[in-house]
């Protein structure tokens, strides 16, 4: 039997999750790292949802749009994921921990040149994800993405700091995507 499939390990549930993860993460790194990016981002968009319901309790209420987790989820599942994967095991590579100034420069590579493109490609592919044309995409970049850039290199270069300089590669999507949970509820309630 596939060591997946076997049962796990006696003890909590918890520690058998977590037995469960690290297995996949080192059978099947990048899969495992794109469906807990696709799982996160979903539930980081159903937050933006459930966010925004509770502040505009008076008034009609807005139906959930079940479509955009799905977004999320086919983002996380297809970009954030695989494509962090590689950054980190890449960036690592680029800059070992033993050169001088490596943690600076991991994030100065992450902050200037990664964050910015990725997200463009973000802005880009949700637009094409709910159909949209040129038109709708510039006007988003025009409205939404200075305001999600400056609040991204806010939020995220502290996070970036502590994934870059104190957790072990294997677990540095994990952690992002974590963190990202919340982001993706902001990166929601920005794009409308």
């Amino acid at each position: 039997m596939s060591p997946v499939f076997s049962k796990p390990e006696s003890g909590a549930l918890p520690q058998k999750l977590l037995a469960r993860y690290l297995l996949l993460l080192r059978l099947y790194p990048v899969l495992t790292k794109a469906v807990s990016s696709a799982l996160l981002s979903a539930l980081g968009s159903l937050l933006s949802q459930i966010i925004e319901k509770s502040r505009k309790k008076k008034g009609p209420s807005k139906r959930f749009d079940f479509g955009e987790p799905l977004r999320f989820a086919t983002y996380g599942f297809l970009f954030t994921g695989p494509l962090s994967h590689y950054f980190y095991l890449y960036l690592d590579q680029f800059f070992p921990p033993d050169v001088p100034f490596s943690t600076v420069k991991r994030l100065l590579l992450d902050r200037v040149i990664v964050a910015p493109a990725f997200l463009l490609l973000f802005f880009y592919v949700m637009n094409l994800l709910e159909g949209k044309d040129t038109t709708a995409f510039v006007k988003r970049i025009n409205s939404g993405y200075w305001p999600a850039l400056k609040m991204n290199w806010k939020m995220w270069t502290p996070i970036q700091f502590i994934n870059v300089k104190y957790v072990p590669v294997q677990f540095r999507v994990l952690f992002g995507n974590l963190v990202a949970l919340f982001w993706f509820a902001y990166l929601a309630s920005v794009k409308k």
